[in-house]
């Protein structure tokens, strides 16, 4: 009896024992998996890890530690859009409750170029299509030397590109702390507004009607005619504006990558982000990523057709089409966008 009792012991030690081993390396796994999606801004962005190509800077040391005297002026500048950044992140990380971990599936508008060590996030009508053809040229990824020579529709081929979320975890936290990342954004209600009218007021574009403009002519139109229904062609910004503020919309899933945000889109809270450029100085800003990437004299970004763009003024002319509700409304959805990049509150908003 005694030896049996003795060994009950035994074995009820060795299954504690067992237990606490299983726990704890269980308890390691979900430390080892949540710090390879942490915020990598925290870290100090002036110390390079050693991952560059032998004999040769790459963009990442080129940016903090320029050789290259008149590139100094352009560090101090994009230095300041950082701090913007981080500051705006910070302020939205102390009033929110919402905290999470980055997924590889929020990291697919992330373009990789191995090449050059280089990160871009797309956002798309911000030079979205010509960022791609350059990408494609610095790639190899094509028969193309030249951007411009590349087709829009191919540029936007899935597979002539790769993309972050096609990595494994380590080689994805490895790309994002030691590749040079960056990404282009602009004011985001003439961003909307240009979204606005590529994918509802172009005949085109009917594959957006089907899928977007029918849904909203269905919800927000009285008396709307069957080919309205049916086709969805003619959708208002008024109509847009309210499809954008209905809960009903967020409830749907995520919105459009068109009309999407970028801080949902890029993830700039979770991502440090190397060089922010903006799409009032396109040309500037790219040209300046280019040669940091040591491509400056061979690879040129295309220029854009400035009499085709939205305007400031033409934003406004569409914005006094909706109701002021629809006007606050909207700049709280976007409002982080904002203020992460320094965007001014539009003066043709009515927010009072």
């Amino acid at each position: 009896m005694k030896q049996t009792l003795a060994e009950l012991m035994r074995m009820s030690r060795i299954c504690r024992m067992v237990f606490a081993t299983c726990l704890g390396s269980f308890i390691l796994v979900i430390f080892y998996f949540q710090s390879m999606f942490q915020p990598v801004m925290r870290r100090n962005p002036f110390v390079v890890d050693g991952c560059c190509r032998k004999g040769s800077r790459n963009a990442l040391q080129e940016l903090y530690n320029p050789t290259q005297s008149d590139l100094s002026g352009a560090a101090v500048l994009h230095q300041a859009r950082r701090d913007q950044v981080v500051d705006a992140c910070r302020v939205y990380s102390a009033s929110s409750r919402k905290r999470r971990v980055l997924t590889p599936g929020d990291l697919k508008h992330l373009v990789v170029d191995e090449d050059h060590e280089l990160i871009y996030c797309y956002v798309p009508k911000v030079a979205c299509t010509n960022w791609k053809r350059v990408m494609m040229v610095l790639t190899g990824r094509g028969k193309y030397s030249d951007p411009m020579e590349i087709p829009s529709n191919e540029a936007h081929v899935p597979s002539n590109l790769k993309t972050l979320n096609q990595y494994s975890i380590g080689e994805i936290n490895h790309r994002l702390k030691n590749y040079l990342k960056f990404l282009f954004v602009r004011d985001p209600f003439e961003r909307l507004v240009s979204a606005y009218r590529n994918k509802f007021t172009l005949k085109y574009n009917s594959s957006f009607h089907k899928r977007f403009g029918t849904r909203i002519v269905r919800r927000y139109r009285k008396n709307a005619t069957q080919d309205a229904l049916l086709n969805g062609a003619d959708v208002k910004f008024r109509e847009f504006a309210e499809y954008l503020v209905d809960p009903a919309t967020q409830r749907d899933g995520p919105l459009n990558e068109h009309w999407q945000t970028v801080y949902q889109l890029c993830h700039p809270c979770h991502i440090h982000y190397d060089l922010v450029g903006k799409y009032e100085t396109l040309e500037e800003d790219a040209n300046y990523v280019l040669r940091l990437a040591g491509v400056g004299d061979t690879v040129r970004f295309p220029s854009y057709a400035k009499s085709t763009r939205t305007t400031d003024a033409m934003t406004a002319q569409f914005f006094s089409n909706i109701s002021t509700q629809q006007q606050i409304q909207l700049y709280q959805l976007y409002k982080l966008d904002f203020l992460m990049f320094n965007y001014s509150t539009p003066s043709y908003l009515r927010l009072d």
